[in-house]
């Protein structure tokens, strides 16, 4: 079953040189019980996508109108896009969505201990009494392997260590049990063994709770162990999506051949690492045609650079956006 679907999700700014794309024409689905990988340098628009699920954008963001974001409910569909009150978007942020931010040291208040600040959310989202939020404050700690829960929860953001931070990040997020969890780059910080146990933990939450998961890093190699679905987000485009096995095994896009060949080769530690060449456009220098002809090596000279490509059919599920891949190419 479908829990949300983005359908044509464009997203300017307004800023003093006129407005700026971020985000053009982003379609996706994510289901009860799978994790959907978004994957792409900084600067492609994956933090962008996934906090205007929550509409977590500044003032001068700017929704082009034929943008939908369509939260499945047993209640009925909701229209987040069409949420315009504060108090209105309450049941989607924190209720049914939940975010993990990259850097828990700056979501959590310093001076407000981290069991204090995970009761406050529970009171807004849930009708749980002070008492019972604690309760279960202590008890998702325990679930996501922090020790001595109880002294913890009373203790500051500062006293924990990388690891525990993002993991009481997790706890806090999935305390009033989400639908839809969204990680962005909840692995980017800590060391691989802690890295490892992250990744672990979340693919038992969603076994556990069926909550789908927007799962937001650079890192293929992590998608690989992680995602059950992968999209490739360049310069606020989509341009290859598919699951991981399709994409991983036989990428189509050049854009993910180079995200692939940039990672290390545990069979041949001394083969040399090769990062896709030049660095991506900034907004305000956007390339006409296809977004990433700048920096392809297949190129074709005329249509590229003038003409944006169609999404490309190659499997049931994968799909990807390259002229190069069209029969009628020259």
């Amino acid at each position: 079953m479908s829990l949300l679907s983005v359908q044509d999700l464009t997203i300017r700014f307004r800023t003093e040189e006129g407005l700026i794309t971020a985000v053009e024409k982003v379609s996706f689905d994510i289901a009860e019980g799978e994790i959907l990988g978004l994957v792409g340098e900084s600067g492609s628009g994956k933090s962008v996508t996934a906090k205007s699920l929550m509409r977590l954008m500044g003032d001068n963001a700017v929704f082009d109108p034929a943008s939908r974001i369509t939260l499945h409910r047993q209640g009925g569909d909701l229209d987040v896009l069409g949420l315009r009150r504060e108090r209105d978007m309450r049941p989607v942020r924190g209720g049914e969505i939940s975010m993990v931010f990259q850097e828990p040291m700056a979501s959590f208040a310093p001076a407000i201990t981290v069991g204090a600040q995970m009761v406050e959310q529970l009171l807004i989202h849930t009708d749980l009494s002070r008492k019972a939020a604690r309760t279960l404050s202590i008890d998702m700690l325990a679930r996501v392997g922090i020790s001595d829960p109880a002294r913890r929860f009373d203790q500051y953001v500062f006293e924990f260590s990388g690891g525990m931070r993002q993991r009481a990040m997790i706890a806090m997020a999935l305390s009033t049990k989400p639908r839809l969890l969204i990680a962005d780059e909840p692995t980017t910080a800590l060391d691989v063994t802690i890295q490892a146990q992250v990744l672990e933990l979340m693919k038992e939450l969603v076994a556990e709770f069926r909550m789908g998961i927007l799962f937001i890093t650079h890192d293929l190699g992590v998608i690989a162990q992680t995602a059950d679905r992968v999209a490739v987000m360049y310069l606020g485009n989509l341009v290859e999506t598919g699951t991981v096995r399709d994409v991983i095994r036989r990428p189509a896009h050049p854009y993910t051949k180079g995200l692939l060949q940039a990672l290390p080769r545990i069979d041949d530690l001394d083969a040399p690492l090769m990062p896709v060449p030049g660095d991506i456009p900034g907004p305000l220098d956007r390339p006409g045609g296809c977004v990433f002809h700048t920096r392809c090596g297949v190129a074709i000279s005329g249509l590229c650079n003038t003409q944006i490509p169609q999404e490309v059919t190659l499997a049931p599920g994968h799909a990807a956006r390259c002229h190069a891949l069209t029969k009628d190419a020259p």
